[in-house]
């Protein structure tokens, strides 16, 4: 099986997570400070090389009545320019809430403010690509 990977799109960074070869876990594996599209992209493509990634998985941050906002607009264009770039599968996942649970269960881990602010995204990208693997498992 290969491998999915999950990202968690933001102003400023993109947040990425893999899956790991048999597709139970997701696991934080970096955090990209956003500079061009391009750029982005190259960073991405060189990691879906790197770990063989077969499909993405992008977060969708939905309202809380599950509409569609400005910000899950900007991530749908994301997703879209992802697919025609990468030419691969992109899945777009609820995302709603992922990086409050990110940021509780650092609290609760007594993770410093600092350290927080360095893993925070990629951890939203690891509960992303989990959602979506769960999700999957139970069809």
């Amino acid at each position: 099986m290969q491998r999915l990977m999950g990202l968690d799109y933001g102003d400023k960074t993109i947040g990425i997570a893999l899956s790991d070869e048999l597709g139970w876990t997701a696991q934080g594996l970096e955090v990209i400070r956003r500079t061009t599209l391009e750029r982005d992209f190259a960073r991405i493509r060189e990691i879906i090389d790197q770990y063989s990634v077969s499909e993405l998985v992008v977060g969708l941050p939905k309202n809380m009545n599950n509409t569609i906002g400005p910000r899950g607009e900007i991530c749908i264009e994301f997703a879209q320019s992802l697919q025609q770039a990468l030419q691969m599968p992109v899945h777009l996942w609820d995302e709603r809430l992922t990086t409050a649970s990110a940021q509780r269960t650092l609290l609760e881990a007594d993770v410093s403010r600092k350290k927080r602010k360095q893993v925070i995204d990629k951890m939203a990208a690891a509960l992303i690509l989990q959602g979506y693997m769960d999700s999957k498992s139970k069809r």
